[in-house]
């Protein structure tokens, strides 16, 4: 009896562990699923909804017509005798309005800057990239620096073409500066660089609707204290 009884409960308990298992894997596909949906990944950035979906990919000459369109402001110039903003040192990506080659810890070297990471395809971001924008043209600004994720740069130059945008922008190709700054996983994202090379990520992650609403955030990040 004692013998035939655990070969049943045996027996029956092998279905439950069975069905245990496929329903947690269908749940664990399920969360990979939806993290991939919320956010590209870094392999994909530069399969990112273009213009002309299915289309040929921009040439040279297409990015270089975009660029004289955008008219971005040069990338900042590096400061060789200022101290890099932390974790920033050796990080060299593209800058957008001229396809050169920077060095991100160096050209923000002891300037106080706000950077700002935007994707072509994100709709927050067309709205918040004017104001940031205007507050870079305004009186007292700091210098703005634009990152451009997970989007093709002649999608990115024609976004701030239409808007009329015009400060300068990186283009993270390789996710170097991502991972550097520790973007989070999802744009727009703004992070405040101190003259003294401390980086702060603008928290919580509202987007930025009026200059008086940037100016008044970073003037209150960059003169805090570590």
């Amino acid at each position: 009896m004692t013998t035939g009884s655990s070969a049943e409960e045996t027996t029956g308990s092998a279905p439950r562990r069975s069905l245990a298992w496929r329903w947690s894997l269908v749940m664990l596909v399920a969360a990979i699923a939806a993290a991939v949906a919320l956010w590209p990944r870094a392999d994909d950035a530069d399969r990112q909804p273009t213009n002309s979906p299915g289309g040929p990919l921009p040439t040279a000459a297409d990015i270089a017509v975009a660029r004289a369109k955008a008219r971005l402001r040069p990338c900042p110039a590096p400061d060789m005798h200022s101290v890099e903003p932390t974790g920033l040192r050796g990080v060299h990506e593209t800058c957008l309005g001229d396809g050169t080659t920077v060095d991100v810890g160096e050209v923000l070297a002891g300037r106080p800057t706000l950077i700002n990471v935007w994707a072509s395809w994100c709709e927050v971001c067309r709205d918040e990239l004017p104001v940031l924008d205007a507050y870079a043209s305004s009186l007292g600004a700091v210098q703005v620096l634009g990152v451009q994720v997970h989007s093709d740069p002649a999608d990115g130059l024609g976004l701030l073409a239409s808007l009329g945008v015009h400060f300068p922008s990186v283009v993270d190709t390789d996710g170097a500066l991502s991972r550097a700054l520790r973007v989070p996983a999802y744009v727009p994202a703004s992070f405040v660089v101190t003259g003294g090379g401390t980086v702060r990520q603008v928290l919580p992650p509202t987007p930025f609707a009026s200059v008086d609403q940037v100016e008044r955030t970073v003037t209150s990040m960059a003169s805090a204290r570590s």
